[in-house]
């Protein structure tokens, strides 16, 4: 297989991997639907932080090693499972305290919130988090690496090409998260969008805790 050969088919399995609606989509709309528009970027870079993190250790082995220990795989699974749960709770449990008062500006809903740094730290938390990413790294990234090019350059060369698809979609979903801003200006609007990310992101973490 050659080098362009690889690059275009794992482009092909990761782009419909990215368009597949999940747990990083949820997150990156939400935030921008909020007009979070600066946390909602720190987000995605944590997200493609994460991905490059995974991508690294499976070039060089080590996720390979986390996948193949019983222990290690649980462990990490339970962790990511009980944040998101969390996570998810948090939103919901939020929308019960009481709406904010109708005349309330954004700019003061979202004080001290829309952080490049904060979204970081949140996405790079769900990604690192989730061993299925290293899981799938192991099992899908070995295979478009040509036989005789360097396994860590390679895949590092995927990591990236992986990053950049997920940056190109992440932009899209900010874009049209734009159009949703000026309804969710309502407080039932904001309620009723962190009741739907944080069932999904429950959700998400309950599967993450029943797998195998």
């Amino acid at each position: 297989m050659a080098t362009s050969t690889a690059l275009r088919s794992f482009a092909l399995v990761v782009g419909l991997l990215t368009l597949t609606p999940g747990l990083d989509t949820a997150l990156i709309l939400r935030t921008s639907a909020l007009g979070r528009r600066r946390r909602a970027w720190g987000v995605v870079l944590g997200i493609q932080t994460g991905t490059l993190v995974w991508g690294a250790f499976t070039s060089l082995g080590v996720t390979a090693l986390l996948t193949a220990s019983h222990l290690a795989y649980t462990a990490l699974r339970w962790i990511g499972a009980a944040y998101l749960i969390w996570m998810g709770a948090r939103m919901l449990r939020d929308t019960f305290r009481g709406l904010p008062t109708p005349d309330m500006d954004d700019s003061v809903l979202a004080a001290g919130a829309d952080s490049v740094g904060g979204g970081w730290r949140q996405g790079t938390l769900t990604n690192l988090l989730n061993p299925k990413m290293g899981a799938f790294y192991v099992a899908v990234l070995p295979q478009f690496i040509p036989p005789g090019s360097s396994h860590f350059t390679m895949g590092l060369l995927l990591t990236t090409m992986h990053i950049l698809i997920g940056l190109l979609w992440s932009a899209v979903l900010i874009g049209f998260a734009r159009i949703l801003h000026g309804w969710l200006r309502t407080p039932q609007a904001r309620r009723l969008l962190d009741r739907i990310t944080g069932t999904v992101i429950s959700i998400f973490g309950i599967r993450l805790a029943l797998s195998d």
